[in-house]
């Protein structure tokens, strides 16, 4: 006997549910790379579902998926909600980040297509800089630095430094001045990705290794000064 097409809301006919699971499952990644959905967010499913015309089944599911990622938390008798960085996962994240971006720099070639990635990222976080935007200057930052990571040509790399920028983008939304978060750095993705343009590539890679150092030692001393 031939097995009904699975069905959704009002019955209609539904792509299967582990398939709908990971696009909406997409949608809130994107939500919280864009900046939209910040630590400690609460997500109501019942809001959520409505809003995104899926069932509560479904939506569980959702949430099983992203909290395995470790970007959602449930918390008993209180929902599910956006997971906030500890200090250790701060450290981890530029650690992981320096071994992988400054490798990826010093073996780049300067005319890798995705140095032409690097450069539209800049250029579009100037653009958002001058016009006040900084939660899209951060955005822009993210496509920076996962332009870098391609430079490895490594497809791996590239879907695990994506689950790092989600994990990043948590860390950026603890500090609630974008403005005092990311001013300090467009110009400095500029200096770099103009060192590799002229083929300084060890150049580049030391100077993006102090810019995450740097930028670690900042955030943690922001994060610490959250709870004073």
């Amino acid at each position: 006997m031939k097995k009904a097409m699975p069905t959704d809301k009002a019955g209609q006919a539904s792509e299967p549910a582990q398939t709908l699971a990971e696009s909406i499952a997409d949608k809130i990644r994107e939500r919280v790379i864009s900046g939209w959905l910040t630590p400690g967010s609460h997500l109501s499913e019942v809001a959520l579902g409505e809003e995104l015309g899926v069932s509560r089944n479904t939506l569980r599911e959702v949430f099983r998926l992203l909290t395995k990622e470790g970007l959602l938390r449930h918390e008993a008798n209180r929902g599910v909600f956006v997971s906030t960085p500890s200090m250790a996962t701060i450290v981890d994240i530029y650690n992981v980040r320096r071994m992988i971006e400054c490798q990826a720099m010093a073996g780049a070639h300067p005319r890798h297509p995705s140095v032409a990635k690097m450069r539209a990222a800049v250029e579009e976080a100037v653009r958002h800089r001058e016009a006040g935007e900084w939660l899209q200057a951060g955005t822009a930052d993210i496509a920076y630095h996962a332009a870098i990571v391609e430079l490895a040509d490594s497809p791996r790399l590239n879907t695990f430094f994506a689950q790092v920028a989600l994990e990043l983008r948590l860390v950026f939304g603890l500090l609630r001045d974008p403005e005092y978060l990311h001013a300090r750095y467009v110009d400095k993705n500029l200096l770099i990705l103009s060192e590799l343009e002229a083929g300084q590539t060890a150049k580049a890679a030391d100077m993006l290794r102090d810019y995450l150092f740097d930028a670690e030692r900042f955030i943690l001393g922001a994060y610490s000064r959250l709870g004073s």
